[in-house]
């Protein structure tokens, strides 16, 4: 499994580096004002679509059905299972395109109330109906995907969706290149999102992977109902995070600039995040429906303790790091072109609250597979809409006051109300098989991840407020570069961890 995880973590990291790189040239080229505000909150649903559909979430209810059918019935009948899927999925989404697109006023209106009566609201309209095509070729993407990592094969899955931010990176650089006005760019960068997706689309199908859902055809039979009637609920529930963004951004949209602050923001908490939680999507679900399905409780009890080892050993060094080195980073990362100082200020006060939900999105990433390896969809589902409501509530009173930063609280709160409501909801259910190695690992992990925090926040003052260009990335790097030194000695030290281990577990058959 080990082995398995960091071939997807590997994929998932490069792809949210390009992630970055991507971000920081929207910052450069349309800054935080309207333009901005505009594209990003019509960004806004793709990242849910993508979310919602990509990146693991299917993973969810496709995997378990696929191997209850393939397990009944064989190879032949899986397939034919699947490309009713496939077919059902694409025609779905097709006429969901289209009611969307005549229905984009009333969404964006919802997503974004402060935007009504001015202009802002125009353009995030014209640019998500730009946007739209994604989401027709993300449905078969994401299908093929699932079928791909049902079968072990993670590589292709994981290394796909850099095409993604490939395209948007060389449709930016076309456009900063060529002076291109804010709101021409905004235009031009949302039709370009379709076609990453056909991009995406056609990556996979040049693989065959087309043969593993034959014959193709839509259907609306009782067994197909009963499948989306569990797939939804699971994937919506995997996009927990970026419900909890949407929360925001319907809070944020009143304030100029809050909603580009907030999502800049929680660009650097999607690394650390999609690191793990994709991982655990496209891995631990297939993992643990084996186990749960042979009734193997060793083989439960040890997905369940590594994966929450791997959660914690990323999650929390990375949410420390970001808490004390937020300003900092986001000024090297954004601080270009029409994105001003004081744009990262606001940014970084946001994204110190936005890390405190860190672990606890990593929690739920770890947690819910266990419900889903046992066809319980709605359990995290309603766990999800807890946190969802939590967070506009509190959103409603601290953004009030606290403006972006209080928004950005509020998503914290509402990410460790889902966190904590599914974890009793488990323990009480099913109790959570956790070995002992665990038990021993867990502790000093924490302790590891203190003490790397306490080191970071020792340094840093090493770096002015007026330090620019290189010497600015010089210097964040040898801090980031020494935390994670000292971290990983540590973990050697209190024995959490051992290379010899790391070595062995690699070694494994994915």
């Amino acid at each position: 499994m080990i082995r398995s995880f960091l071939t997807v973590s590997t994929g998932t990291l490069a792809s949210r580096l390009l992630g970055f790189a991507r971000d920081s040239l929207i910052a450069a080229l349309l800054g935080t004002g309207a333009v901005a505000d505009a594209f990003l909150a019509a960004f806004q649903l793709v990242n849910v679509v993508r979310r919602l559909l990509s990146e693991g979430a299917l993973n969810a209810a496709l995997i378990p059905a696929w191997l209850r059918v393939r397990d009944r019935a064989g190879d032949a009948a899986a397939a034919a299972f699947s490309g009713r899927v496939l077919g059902t999925v694409s025609v779905v989404l097709i006429a969901v395109s289209i009611l969307i697109a005549l229905s984009m006023p009333l969404i964006i209106t919802i997503i974004a109330p402060g935007f009504l009566g001015s202009p802002t609201l125009d353009l995030a309209v014209q640019n998500a109906r730009l946007m739209l095509p994604y989401l027709a070729f993300a449905g078969p993407v994401t299908v093929l995907m699932g079928l791909l990592n049902a079968q072990g094969r993670f590589a292709l899955t994981a290394f796909s969706p850099l095409l993604f931010n490939i395209a948007l990176i060389a449709a930016i650089a076309a456009l900063i290149l060529a002076h291109a006005d804010a709101a021409f760019a905004g235009w031009m960068l949302a039709a370009t999102v379709g076609i990453a997706g056909l991009l995406q689309l056609l990556m996979l199908l040049s693989q065959r992977g087309a043969r593993l859902a034959t014959p193709l055809r839509a259907s609306f039979d009782t067994e197909m109902r009963s499948f989306f009637a569990k797939a939804i609920p699971g994937m919506i529930a995997s996009s927990g995070p970026q419900w909890l963004m949407v929360a925001g951004a319907i809070i944020a949209s009143a304030t100029p600039s809050a909603v580009s602050w907030l999502y800049f923001a929680n660009r650097l908490i999607e690394l650390p995040l999609g690191i793990v939680g994709v991982a655990m999507g496209t891995v631990l679900v297939p993992e643990l429906t084996r186990a749960v399905a042979n009734s193997d409780r060793a083989a439960v009890a040890h997905a369940e303790s590594r994966a929450l080892e791997l959660a914690a050993g990323l999650a929390l060094p990375a949410a420390l790091g970001l808490i004390v080195l937020a300003e900092p980073i986001v000024r090297l990362l954004f601080e270009h072109g029409a994105f001003g100082a004081v744009d990262s200020v606001a940014t970084a006060q946001a994204l110190t609250w936005l890390a405190l939900a860190l672990p606890a999105h990593v929690l739920i990433k770890a947690l819910s597979p266990a419900f889903y390896a046992r066809s319980d969809t709605m359990t995290p589902l309603q766990a999800t809409a807890k946190g969802f409501v939590v967070a506009v509530a509190l959103a409603v009173l601290l953004g009030h006051f606290f403006g972006a930063s209080g928004i950005a609280a509020s998503i914290a709160a509402g990410a460790w109300s889902s966190a904590l409501s599914l974890l009793r909801k488990g323990a009480s259910e099913f109790g959570f098989s956790v070995d002992a190695a665990a038990r021993r690992r867990l502790p000093r992990i924490m302790l590891a991840a203190a003490a790397m925090g306490a080191l970071l926040w020792l340094s840093a003052d090493l770096m002015p407020s007026e330090t620019h260009g290189l010497i600015r990335f010089i210097v964040l790097g040898l801090q980031i570069g020494t935390g994670i030194a000292v971290y990983g000695l540590l973990l050697q030290i209190l024995g959490a961890a051992s290379w010899r281990e790391a070595a062995a577990a690699l070694k494994r058959p994915a």
